[in-house]
C-alpha cells in the first residue's frame, strides 16, 4: 500500500503511483517537458486524465551542470502556475520541486501538498521545519552535490550502502522535524555514474526495507540514453524498460515525463502478478 498524505489531501492506493512532470524552465534537459503557465494546466489536464496521481511542478532545471537561478526568480515560475492548477484541478495532489525553505513556504501556502527536494534537506537546514509547520509530505532524495558540480567525479566507497544511510538518516530527521508523511529517493542521475545508477536500480529492494513509500525517476534521463546511443526525445522505450525493472523490484513511484506509458506498465505487471499468483496457486 501507498499512503501519502498533507493536510488538505491524502493518497491510497494498493498499487504503484504516477507522478507526472511538469517543469516550469527554458533549460530542463529534455525539451519535450517545458511548459509556460498556460500550457501547464493543459499538460496537467492530460496527465490526470491518463493516470497520474501526483503533479509535480519544477521551477528550477536541476540537470547536470544547471546554473542556480535567483530565489525571486524560482518563485516568479511557480506561483502563476500553481495557482492555475490548484484552480483549475482542486483535488489534485501538487508536489514542487524545490530545495529551497523559502519557496517551499510559498509553495504551502498556495496550495501544494508535497515537497519534493533533491537534498533530502541538506541545502537548507530550515526546509524540514518549514513542511512540517506546514503538515505537509515530502520526498527525501539523495544527491552529491548541488547540480552544477554534481557530475564531476562523483565517487562512492560502497553506493548501496552510503545512499541507503543517507536515507535513513534524513528521513529520522524530518520524522524528528514533525513531519508525518515522507517518501525517499535514491536520486538516479543526481552525483552518480552510470555504472553507480545501475548498481542502485539492481539493489533498489534493499530501500523498501526502511519503510517509506519509494520513488524512483528514470524518464528520459543519460542513464537511457548513453549506452543506447540515442538522445532523451528518444528514450521513451528505454524509460519503460526501467520503469518494469523499478516496479519488479518494490517501486511505489514513477516520476515520468510520459504518464500515459508509465500507467501501462503498471498495468501490465499487475496483471502477470495477479495472473502468475493464481496459476501457482
Amino acid at each position: 500500500m501507498v499512503s501519502i498524505r498533507s493536510n488538505k489531501r491524502q493518497i491510497y492506493s494498493s498499487g504503484t503511483v504516477v507522478m507526472g512532470i511538469i517543469n516550469l524552465t527554458p533549460d530542463s534537459f529534455y525539451h519535450g517537458s517545458r511548459y509556460t503557465a498556460e500550457r501547464a494546466v493543459e499538460v496537467s489536464a492530460r496527465m490526470l486524465a491518463e493516470g497520474a496521481t501526483i503533479l509535480d511542478l519544477g521551477p528550477m532545471s536541476t540537470r547536470p551542470g544547471a546554473v542556480e537561478i535567483s530565489e525571486s526568480e524560482e518563485m516568479h515560475r511557480l506561483i502563476p502556475s500553481l495557482q492555475n492548477l490548484r484552480k483549475a484541478f482542486p483535488d489534485a495532489f501538487i508536489s514542487v520541486d524545490t530545495y529551497r525553505s523559502a519557496v517551499a513556504a510559498e509553495a504551502l501556502l498556495g496550495g501544494a501538498d508535497m515537497i519534493n527536494d533533491i537534498s533530502g534537506g541538506t541545502f537548507d537546514e530550515a526546509m524540514m521545519k518549514t513542511v512540517a509547520a506546514h503538515d505537509a509530505a515530502y520526498v527525501i532524495m539523495h544527491t552529491q552535490g548541488k547540480p552544477s558540480v554534481m557530475q564531476q567525479k562523483p565517487v562512492y566507497k560502497n553506493i548501496e550502502e552510503e545512499v541507503f544511510d543517507f536515507l535513513r538518516k534524513q528521513a529520522k530527521l524530518a520524522s524528528e522535524a514533525g513531519i508525518t508523511s515522507i517518501a525517499i529517493d535514491p536520486g538516479f542521475g543526481f552525483g552518480k555514474t552510470l555504472e553507480h545508477n545501475y548498481t542502485l536500480l539492481s539493489a533498489l529492494r534493499t530501500f523498501t526495507s526502511l519503510g517509506y513509500p519509494l520513488l524512483v525517476g528514470f524518464s528520459r534521463k543519460s542513464m537511457i540514453s548513453k549506452p543506447l546511443g540515442i538522445t532523451a526525445r528518444e528514450s521513451l522505450n528505454g524509460t519503460t524498460v526501467l520503469n518494469t525493472i523499478a516496479l519488479m523490484n518494490g517501486a511505489d513511484i514513477l516520476r515520468v515525463h510520459d504518464v500515459k506509458e508509465a500507467v501501462e506498465a503498471k498495468r501490465l505487471l499487475e496483471y502477470y502478478q495477479q495472473t502468475h499468483v493464481t496459476i501457482q496457486s
